[in-house]
């Protein structure tokens, strides 16, 4: 997770960032994701040349039935399985079960104690999680970016613009 310095915000806390990025995570509960970005979970998650251990046996076998070691880049796949065109907690339930599609999914549930528990939250109570998601999209959009000396709103955010 990111530190409000970092993403150059201010209206913004470390804690609130992670929270936010879970509860906005959860916008994964709609959309497709193509082969390519998640291939290396399938046949080589540590360079070992075996499938991330983190992910449901069964759901990385159905996963490769179309999402070969090479080929089928362009090959889409719902990021929730479950519910792919409805807005709802199965996101959230569908980590806990080890069937996150990405690894920045499915870590928000194996690597952090405080991330797992609010995970347990929203795949318990979709009403929480649609509330909590409410409030964090409203808040992020309130969130002033840092320009001039301060900071810059980078073209690319993987580098500075100079």
């Amino acid at each position: 997770m990111f530190g409000s310095s970092q993403i150059g915000c201010t209206g913004s806390q470390p804690s609130d960032l992670i929270t936010s990025g879970l509860i906005n995570a959860g916008s994964h509960t709609i959309g497709q994701s193509r082969c390519t970005s998640f291939r290396q979970r399938l046949y080589n998650q540590s360079g070992n040349g075996l499938p991330d251990g983190t992910l449901d046996a069964a759901y990385a076998a159905q996963l490769r039935t179309r999402c070969p070691r090479s080929g089928g880049d362009q090959n889409l796949f719902p990021l929730d399985f479950v519910s792919p065109t409805k807005f709802d907690n199965n996101y959230f339930k569908n980590l806990m079960a080890g069937k996150g599609l990405l690894s920045s999914d499915e870590v928000l549930f194996t690597k952090s104690a405080a991330t797992m528990q609010l995970v347990k939250l929203y795949a318990e109570n979709n009403e929480l999680f649609f509330d909590h998601f409410a409030k964090s999209m409203v808040k992020m959009g309130n969130i002033t970016p840092l320009t001039g000396l301060r900071g810059e709103i980078r073209k690319n955010c993987r580098k500075v613009n100079h």
